[in-house]
C-alpha cells in the first residue's frame, strides 16, 4: 500500500490524490502572475482546498522552458507567507515545489510537509537538506535544465533511461536516511521531452509501477496537448483531464493540477466505473 508520512501526518494513496498548483510566480507557464499577489494566493488556496485537493503545491519559481533563475530571497518572500496561511487556515498537505536547499529548509519550518524538487535534490546540498528534514520527497526527472531541456531531447529507451535515472536517485536518498517509502516517482511530461516521447512515457506510465512507488504525474495544460491539437493554455482543460484519467488508469497516484473542480470531477466517474457503485 502506498502510504506517505510526516511526522504524525499520515496519508494513503490506495486512492489517487489531487495536488492543486498554487505558483506565486509572476512567469509561470499558465496562469503566470495571476496568483503572485498574496491575498490572491490566499483565496485560491481556499478554493482548491473546497473542491478536492488533498496537497496544496506551493512553487515561487517557474520552471518553463527558458525561465529565468530566481534568487534565494526572492523565492522565500513569496512562498513562506503563503505556507504559513495555509497551514493555519487548512488541514490539507503542503508541497513545496524548488530545489533550493535554503527555501526547502524554511518551508518545511513554516509547516510543508513535503518537498517536491523538478531537479530530484541535485543541486548542491539539496540532497543533505532534505535527509536531514526527514519529510517525503518528490524526484522528478528531467533531461537537461529548464532553460534547454527543450532543445534536442534524445532516448533510447524513455522508459528504461528514465528507470535507471530513478534508481540511482532512490539509492541517493536512502543513503542520506530518506525512508524509501517516502519517496514519489514523477516521469517529467514535458520536462526534456519531445512531443511523441510524451506520449510514448504516457502510453508506458503503468511501467513505473515496478519501483512500488507513488507515482506523481503533472499533465496539467502542457504543451503536449496545445502541440497536438493546436490549442493555447487556456484551450486545454480537456485534453489535461483525458490525460490524467489514463495516468490515473496505468496506476499514478497523485495528479499535479490547475484545475481541481473539474479533475475531482472525473475522478469521481472513473472511481464509481472502477467500483461499480450502485447508482440506483
Amino acid at each position: 500500500m502506498s502510504r506517505l508520512t510526516c511526522g504524525n501526518k499520515s496519508l494513503d494513496l490506495s486512492t489517487p490524490a489531487i495536488m492543486g498548483i498554487l505558483n506565486v510566480t509572476p512567469d509561470s507557464f499558465s496562469d503566470g502572475g495571476e496568483f503572485s499577489s498574496f491575498e490572491a494566493a490566499c483565496r485560491q488556496a481556499d478554493n482548491m482546498v473546497a473542491q478536492g485537493a488533498t496537497f496544496i503545491d506551493i512553487g515561487g519559481e517557474s520552471t518553463r522552458p527558458g525561465a529565468k533563475d530566481v534568487s534565494e530571497a526572492d523565492e522565500l518572500a513569496r512562498v513562506i507567507p503563503l505556507i504559513e496561511y495555509v497551514t493555519k487556515a487548512h488541514d490539507v498537505w503542503i508541497s513545496i515545489d524548488t530545489s533550493k536547499p535554503v527555501v526547502m529548509r524554511a518551508a518545511v519550518a513554516a509547516g510543508a510537509h513535503l518537498i517536491n524538487d523538478v531537479r530530484a535534490l541535485q543541486e548542491p546540498g539539496a540532497l543533505a537538506a532534505a535527509g536531514e528534514l526527514g519529510v517525503p520527497v518528490c524526484l522528478m526527472h528531467m533531461q537537461g535544465q529548464p532553460r534547454t531541456m527543450q532543445q534536442a531531447p534524445v532516448y533510447d529507451d524513455i522508459v528504461k533511461d528514465i528507470s535507471s535515472f530513478f534508481e540511482e536517485r532512490i539509492a541517493a536518498c536512502v543513503g542520506v536516511g530518506i525512508k524509501r517509502d517516502n519517496i514519489v516517482l514523477d516521469p517529467g511530461f514535458g520536462f526534456g521531452k519531445s512531443l511523441a516521447h510524451n506520449y510514448q512515457l504516457l502510453q508506458r506510465l503503468a511501467e513505473f509501477s515496478s519501483f512500488e512507488l507513488p507515482l506523481l504525474a503533472g499533465l496539467s495544460r502542457k504543451s503536449m496537448f496545445g502541440q497536438l491539437l493546436n490549442r493555447e493554455v487556456s484551450q486545454r482543460l480537456s485534453a489535461s483531464l483525458a490525460g490524467n484519467m489514463l495516468a490515473l488508469q496505468a496506476g499514478a497516484n497523485i495528479v499535479r493540477v490547475h484545475d481541481v473542480q473539474e479533475t475531482a470531477d472525473m475522478m469521481a466517474v472513473l472511481s464509481a466505473t472502477k467500483n461499480h457503485m450502485d447508482l440506483s
